[in-house]
Formats: C-alpha cells, structure tokens, sequence
C-alpha cells in the first residue's frame, strides 16, 4: 500500500575510497604483501575531513507526541491524521514515539552511537498554539529542556524552525501560506524562538523541504493541510514560502545572539549526469539551477529564472523586486535532503541544453516504493550547490531508507538492507569530501522509528526499531553499523 502512496521525498566515477575503510581489492592486495595474517594499517584508510559532525534527524510532529500537552495548540498536520483516509494504517502523532516524555532516554541513544550533533525541529504550535499573540512558555520550556540536555552529553542541537506542522490557526484564519500574513507570523516565531535559544544553539534551519511542503500539501493534497490548488495557486504559495524562509533569516540576524547561523534544508532535485562526461557534467549543473528554480535558485541568485516564469506564464507568482531581495538574503549554509536520484541528464542540442533519461522499470527500489538507491546523488548535489553557489558549508541534513525492519527470533533487527544503502552513500558523500566539496556534517534520518507522515507508522527509517505499542528501543543492525563507522572515522 505504502508503495502506492505520494513520498516524502518525491522531489526531490569510481569513489576514491570507501567512508568505511579500504575497499576489498585494496585490503586484499594488502594482505598479499604484508602476509595474511597483519593487520590493515589504519593510515591508509579513506576518512571524513577533521571537525566533520555525525547526526541524527528527527521532526517533532514525527515522534514528539503529547499533542495536548502544555498549552501546545494544534497542528494542520493534527487534523490532516485525522481525516479519515489520509493516513494508510490509520494511526496519527498523537503518541507518536512520545519522545516529549522520553528524550532523555532518546538521548542516550544518540550518546551510544556517538553521534555530537541531533536535528530536530521545533514545534510551532508549542511555541504560539495560535500562530501569532501570546507565546507559551511552557512550549518552548520542552526545547529548553532538550538543549540543555543535549549539551550536557556532548551533543550539539541543529534545530529546525518548520518542519510542516504549522498552527491550524494560521490555516483557519489565513490561508495558511495562500496569505502573505503567514510569512510574517512566521518571521515572529523565528525571532522569539532564536533570541531565547541562540545562547545555546548555535545552527537554525529555517524551513525544511518547501518543495514537498508546497506539491503534496498543496498541489496533490496528499500532505497537510490538504489541499489542490490551481497552477497559479501553487506558484503563489512556493514563493510565500521562499517568502517565510528569507523573512526568517532577517528576523534571525536581528534577534539572535550574534555568530548564530542559519540556512534551510531542501530536498533539491538531484540531477546526475547519466555518463561523467563534461558535456553531460555541464548539461547536469544546468538542470539542477532550473529544476530548483522555484527554490534554491531564488533563495541564492534572488531572481526566478526566466525559463522558470515563461514555463509559469499566466499562473507566474506575483512579487516585487523586495520579496527577491529578502528572499535571498545571505545564508551561512545549505541543508540538503538527499535520498534518491530524481534525474539521469544527457547533454542535449535544445533550448534547455539537456535531457532528462528515463528511468527504466528495472531500475532497483527501497522498501518505500519511491525511494530508489543511487549512492551517486549525494556526491552530484552538493558537487552541484557549492559549484552553482558558491556555497562554503553544506550539511547533509538527512539521508537514509526505510526498511522492513521485523525482529528475528532472537530478537534482533538484521536490516542489512539498510546497511547496504548507507555503506554505499557514505562512500560517495566521502568521494565528494575528499575532493573539497565543502560538506561540515551528515545526520543520518532517522534516529528511530517514527509517524512516517502518509505512511504512518508502516514505513520504518531509524536506526533504532520502536515497538509502537510499548514504545521500547531496541537498536538494528544498522545502528552498529553507524556507531562503528563514527568511530572509525573519529581516528584521523
């Protein structure tokens, strides 16, 4: 069923060494000449560059719970659950895996996979139940909470001002981002929660993946708030949002304490040159800057391109020359979610200057049907971002594949399907390391299982496997395979 449904992340050469340690052929010519029975010599292996941080991800709607707890007001995504026939088992957030009650122990199961940094997004309706007005300190006392035990492990917080679950107020009384008002109010949220939490947190992201925000919650209606809007509708809501996120960045740089950071996180289009040819190479950097026009383009260059608004025409945003000069206001980083290739590109004799290949039936697939393995695209998007932009730090802010994931008899979750996928990313986000491809981190998505959005709790993607029934933890495979590959590559 799930296979059926719309994703989360819809949209969106040889490596040079493996993130792991020496590829087989090397560590088997090894042997040869130092005798079968030596040890590999650790300084030969491939590592991440000194400072690089290990994370997880999470998003509060996913797994926090306690939806009417504390003042906290609802969501869109509260009603969206709701609904019947929008959530494939049926379940919702309500519980979630009531990380609210449990972050402690949550916490220390970052401290044992040796993860020092946690993205999480914080929850606007916690923080303002109506949207706007009266803040609730209660709200924001849970994150306080959080930090400072995140800080006390060792663990830095990377928060997230909107991971989606925005106050129904705001969708009652405004439109939800149909209105201009909704970037403003959001632009207050970000203030307030920044100038409170930026003595501690040192990293915002300010919006997480528009693009699946604005198509499947606004275009398909298969994501909050729900809706299917017109072309022209669905333009004018992506540039709101744009709006929301430069908006924030203002408010960010005036209320937070000063060297606080900020960026989004986006699910790029990820465009891969389908032969490493420079022809196709070139024809792919030209893809990613228009397929992202709606996005990233305008949030770097502060202009729609003109491909873009001829393609809009009569359903083109409305805007002025201030929304670009606010929506592309400077950025200390890029966050990018990247789980699969969207698009092989060939260089092509047209007016666009490439062409997109199609994907074959045959081409291999995850156990969420749209998630199809492509270890390239983590090299190709952030290759991309820094070559187009001239970005100087990008973050990996999520990357992982949901799984099976059914306890073995003994016990145990042997996912190793989910050690092959991340065995082979990591190895490319390496490759794009080791060439000077300006990555500062990786957080893994996801910490544990969780509300899979769409898919309820049917799709699983952590590392931890979650009984939603009793709410106990109980590490994976994979989870070993995380903490060993931390630990390895902690050794420079």
């Amino acid at each position: 069923m799930a296979s059926n449904r719309f994703s989360r992340r819809q949209f969106a050469g040889i490596a040079v060494g493996s993130a792991l340690g020496m590829s087989t052929l090397s560590t088997a010519s090894g042997q040869a000449r130092r005798g079968r029975n030596s040890k590999p010599d650790p300084r030969s292996r491939a590592t991440f560059p000194n400072g690089f941080l290990w994370g997880t991800a999470t998003s509060s709607y996913q797994i926090e719970g306690a939806v009417n707890e504390d003042g906290r007001g609802p969501s869109i995504w509260d009603s969206f659950a709701h609904t019947p026939g929008k959530i494939s088992d049926r379940s919702s957030g309500d519980t979630a895996t009531d990380h609210y009650h449990r972050y402690k122990e949550d916490i220390q199961l970052m401290k044992a996979l040796g993860t020092r940094a946690y993205r999480f997004s914080i929850a606007w309706p916690r923080v303002f139940p109506e949207g706007t007005g009266a803040a609730n300190p209660k709200g924001l006392d849970f994150y306080n909470r959080l930090v400072d035990e995140l800080l006390a492990n060792g663990i830095q917080p990377f928060a997230t001002l909107y991971h989606w679950d925005l106050p129904q107020t705001m969708q009652d009384r405004f439109g939800g981002w149909t209105s201009r008002d909704t970037p403003k109010a959001f632009a207050d949220y970000a203030a307030h929660v920044t100038s409170r939490l930026s003595d501690r947190v040192r990293h915002f992201f300010t919006i997480n993946e528009c693009s699946r925000h604005v198509y499947l919650g606004h275009r398909e209606g298969a994501d909050a708030p729900g809706l299917k809007l017109s072309p022209a509708g669905v333009n004018q809501v992506r540039h709101h949002i744009a709006l929301g996120h430069g908006m924030a960045v203002q408010a960010i740089r005036t209320s937070a304490r000063a060297g606080t950071k900020v960026g989004p996180a986006e699910n790029a289009v990820s465009c891969i040159p389908a032969v490493e040819t420079p022809e196709n190479i070139r024809a792919a950097e030209i893809a990613m800057r228009e397929l992202n026009a709606g996005y990233l383009t305008v949030m770097m260059e502060g202009k729609y391109t003109e491909a873009f608004l001829a393609q809009a025409g009569k359903d083109a945003p409305k805007f002025t020359a201030e929304d670009l000069r606010i929506i592309s206001a400077p950025v200390d980083f890029v966050g990018l979610n990247v789980y699969t290739p969207d698009h092989y590109v060939l260089a092509a004799d047209n007016e666009r200057g490439f062409a997109l290949a199609p994907f074959p039936a045959s081409f291999p697939r995850m156990k969420a049907g749209w998630l199809r393995p492509g270890p390239e695209v983590i090299y190709w998007v952030p290759r991309h971002v820094a070559g187009l932009w001239n970005v100087k730090s990008i973050y990996i802010t999520e990357n992982g594949t949901s799984g099976s994931d059914q306890p073995a008899p003994d016990g145990n979750v042997y996912d190793t399907d989910r050690i092959m996928y991340l065995r082979n990313y990591l190895t490319q986000l390496q490759r794009a390391t080791s060439q000077g491809v300006p990555v500062s981190g990786y957080f893994l998505w996801s910490l544990m299982d969780n509300f899979e959005w769409g898919d309820g709790f049917e799709q699983r993607f952590g590392v931890y496997h979650v009984d939603f029934d009793t709410g106990r933890r109980t590490p994976k495979l994979s989870a070993s395979f995380y903490r060993e590959t931390i630990a390895r590559n902690a050794v420079a």
